[in-house]
This record gives C-alpha cells, sequence and structure tokens, in this order.
C-alpha cells in the first residue's frame, strides 16, 4: 500500500514539475498558467465524477453528465482573461466584471444550466422511474449545484491564484500552496502513524488522531517558512499593495498561512469522508493505486484554495 502510494505520488508530483517547468519557460506574457489548465480540469473532472457516482450509487438521482459540464465551466471560468493576449490585446484592468467576477458569473449560469436540464426533463419520467428515484428535480437540481460548485469554485480559485502578481510570482504562490497543504497530508499521516493515540473524529474518520492534526500543522508551516523565505522572492512581483504589511514578513506569513492551510486541508479531508460515510462507500475511486481516487488528492486543496488566495493576495509573500 506504502509502495503504490509513494509510486502514484512520484508520477504525479512528476507531471505536475512537467507543467510547472513548461508554464514558467514557454508562456507569453499574460496567459501564464496555460500549460496547467489540463491539470486543473483532470482534478476538476475526476473530482466531479467520483463525488457524483457516489451521490448516484446511494440511491440519488442526478444527470451525471451536466454536472461535469457545470463543474468544468465554472472551473475553467477563472482562466477567460487569459483569451484576450490569445488575440493580441491586454486584458482590461478597468473592466467591470475583473478577474475573480468570472467565477461568479459561470456558477450562476451553472445554476440555470442544471435547473435547463430539469425543465427538458420535467414530465418525461415514467411513474416506475419516478417510484424508483429518491429525488425529484429540485432535489437533483440542488445535489448537482453542490457538487458543481463545491468542485468548480475552488478549482477557479487555483487558477486565479497563478493569475496573480506579475511573471512567476503567481506560480510560486500556487506551488507554495500545494506543498504547505499537501506537507499537513504527509505530516499528519506519518506523526499519526508513530505515535497517534487519540481519535480526532472517529465517526468520520478512524484514521485520524490529534497528534497527527498537530504534525500537520508543524510540517505545513515549516514548509510554508521555506517557501516564503525561498521560493517566493525573485518570482515577480505581486500587483497593488499589501492590506496586511505584517505579512510581509516569510516568518510572520508562515505562521499565519501554514497552520490556516493545515486546519482548512483537514476540513476538506473530513468533508469527503462525511460524504463516503453518508453514502456509504468506503473509498471515492479507485483511479490513483495507493492514494485511492481523484477527490482523495483533490479534497484538502479544494478547502485551502479560497484561504490561499486571502492570504497571498493580503500580503504573505510579498
Amino acid at each position: 500500500m506504502l509502495r503504490d502510494r509513494l509510486r502514484t505520488s512520484a508520477i504525479l508530483i512528476a507531471v505536475v514539475l512537467g507543467l510547472v517547468y513548461l508554464d514558467r519557460s514557454d508562456m507569453a506574457p499574460g496567459v501564464e498558467g496555460f500549460w496547467l489548465l489540463p491539470l486543473m480540469m483532470f482534478f476538476a473532472l475526476g473530482t466531479a465524477w467520483e463525488f457524483s457516482t457516489l451521490l448516484m450509487s446511494s440511491g440519488r438521482d442526478l444527470s451525471r453528465r451536466t454536472v461535469l459540464i457545470a463543474s468544468v465551466m465554472i472551473a475553467g471560468s477563472a482562466a477567460i482573461p487569459l483569451l484576450w493576449p490569445l488575440f493580441g490585446s491586454v486584458y482590461p484592468t478597468t473592466c467591470s466584471v475583473g478577474r475573480l467576477g468570472w467565477i461568479a458569473i459561470a456558477a450562476i449560469a451553472s445554476v440555470f444550466i442544471l435547473l435547463i436540464r430539469e425543465m427538458a426533463r420535467y414530465g418525461k419520467d415514467t411513474p416506475s422511474d419516478v417510484s424508483q428515484s429518491s429525488s425529484g428535480c429540485v432535489d437533483r437540481t440542488a445535489l448537482g449545484v453542490l457538487v458543481s460548485i463545491y468542485v468548480g469554485m475552488p478549482m477557479a480559485m487555483m487558477v486565479a491564484l497563478r493569475s496573480l502578481g506579475s511573471e512567476h510570482w503567481g506560480l510560486a504562490a500556487l506551488i507554495t500552496t500545494i506543498a504547505v497543504t499537501k506537507s499537513a497530508d504527509a505530516g499528519a499521516y506519518f506523526t499519526g502513524k508513530a505515535l497517534g493515540k487519540n481519535k480526532l473524529i472517529p465517526r468520520l474518520s478512524p484514521g485520524k488522531t490529534r497528534e497527527g492534526a498537530i504534525g500537520g500543522i508543524v510540517a505545513s508551516t515549516v514548509v510554508a517558512a521555506v517557501c516564503l523565505a525561498y521560493l517566493m522572492p525573485n518570482t515577480g512581483a505581486p500587483l497593488g499593495t499589501p492590506s496586511l504589511q505584517m505579512l510581509t514578513h516569510p516568518i510572520a506569513g508562515a505562521l499565519i498561512l501554514g497552520p490556516l492551510l493545515a486546519i482548512c486541508g483537514m476540513v476538506g479531508d473530513l468533508a469527503e469522508s462525511l460524504v463516503k460515510r453518508e453514502t456509504g462507500a468506503k473509498d471515492s475511486g479507485k483511479t490513483l493505486p495507493g492514494l485511492g481516487g481523484v477527490w482523495d488528492v483533490t479534497d484538502s486543496l479544494i478547502a485551502t484554495s479560497m484561504p490561499a488566495y486571502i492570504c497571498f493576495a493580503a500580503g504573505v509573500g510579498w
């Protein structure tokens, strides 16, 4: 199990590093992050597919194809400003939508796409279909909104994080976010194996311990300090001025970023566990040997993308 976990992790890291290299060395100004979009779409599709599968396997009804379309639409909406440079222009700084506004627009549009799907379906179900289904059009729409917003908006925030600042500053912020979040996962796992005695929330995740949680917070804080001190400098510059000047110091930033992302990552992990318990599933999937499903990789990142964006926008890493 550990061997498969390490092998799959090594392959994922190699793919990520390859795309990061392409993104850093082969991008025209204004379209930074283009090479990372396929990776984001893979994780968005994989997570939405597995979430939908768990819901459907537990007897809940939803249109998975529509949910996948809505999830990808929201996740990709943050990349809309990248289209302007492809046509020889620059995304206007005076645009009232801004960069994050496209995410909200896509989220609202996805709700109506799901509703339109239900409008087209309404009245066509046979009596047996209705009796066998545990949900109606409102319930199907609610489930679709849950999956598409839960997956799409955090993934879009990751794309938006890459677009922060000039040159490669946003890329360094994105790498820092992933490294800090995943170091918390690893720190919690190994500390829990070695020292774990007191269960954290046994009803949801029997394997997680309080000692592991502390180990994860310590690991993420150390990694955050290293990234902010050595990775973020000389990678470009953020745009504007920091909201909180105190966060610009690497140690202060690490003491905020590390524990915050570690705790949010644990919440994201437990959120997946909650869905698995509710749907009676042991695993979200088996796409990635040793790691489980795609959702097992993205669960913590989904929960840390927004707080990470806020931290870097406020002054961390400046």
